[in-house]
């Protein structure tokens, strides 16, 4: 029994070195951010706000450094914590990574953060303009890794095979576009966005090896061909 176990548990580490050293960009993102949260942990909550505003995505921060805030949102946490994050970039961006490729996985995600961040602010702006939203809104506090995370949802849809791809499309356009159906925030405009961004990335899942993923199909491979349908009697 003990030596099952043993070798039970050292096949579970090698599949998890493997799984981590094959996602690198994920990782090493989920380290980063490991490391700032702790630093926002021993922050005051006036120093935190001022600090996380500094680096924020908002109107005025974009208007004077566009470049710098683009980049350093995206690895602060506003609230929440650390683990969740851990679970999500496990759940979808390992697997985009391994599929993609770390450059083209990149690609989707720097292009789901710049360009849902630069369009959400552009509404927010308008909405300043027109009267409504108030002037303030212009600093507001907007860190985060959200945008980058729905683009790689949204083109995970491609990793599907059918009929699993449009079961999945169609729960995270639900997931992403109810909040649009009530009282309407910048971020939930960012969000879909980003998801509608990250559909428009399936250029860049031409030729990936392996084809579609069909969990039925795996799942049988993993059981031994035993999950097999038994003809009608």
């Amino acid at each position: 029994m003990d030596s099952w176990v043993n070798r039970r548990t050292r096949t579970l580490r090698h599949r998890a070195r493997r799984w981590i050293t094959g996602a690198p960009g994920t990782y090493l993102w989920l380290a980063a951010l490991f490391v700032t949260a702790v630093a926002v942990h021993h922050m005051s909550p006036e120093f935190e706000d001022e600090f996380l505003r500094q680096r924020s995505t908002n109107i005025h921060e974009l208007t004077s450094k566009p470049v710098r805030v683009l980049i350093s949102s995206a690895f602060w946490l506003d609230g929440g914590g650390w683990l969740p994050y851990a679970a999500l970039y496990t759940l979808f961006h390992a697997p985009a990574e391994h599929w993609l490729g770390t450059r083209r996985w990149l690609g989707v995600v720097a292009a789901a953060h710049v360009l849902a961040t630069l369009i959400s602010q552009s509404v927010l702006a308008w909405a300043i303009r027109h009267g409504h939203a108030p002037a303030g809104a212009a600093n507001t506090l907007d860190v985060g890794v959200s945008y980058a995370l729905a683009g790689v949802v949204g083109v995970l849809v491609y990793r599907l095979a059918p009929p699993w791809r449009w079961l999945y499309l169609a729960v995270v356009l639900v997931v992403y576009a109810t909040p649009l159906l009530s009282s309407v925030t910048f971020t939930d405009i960012g969000h879909f966005t980003a998801l509608l961004i990250g559909l428009g990335c399936y250029p860049l899942t031409r030729g990936r090896p392996g084809g579609p993923w069909d969990p039925a199909a795996w799942l049988r491979t993993k059981s031994g061909g035993r999950l097999t349908s038994r003809p009608r009697p």
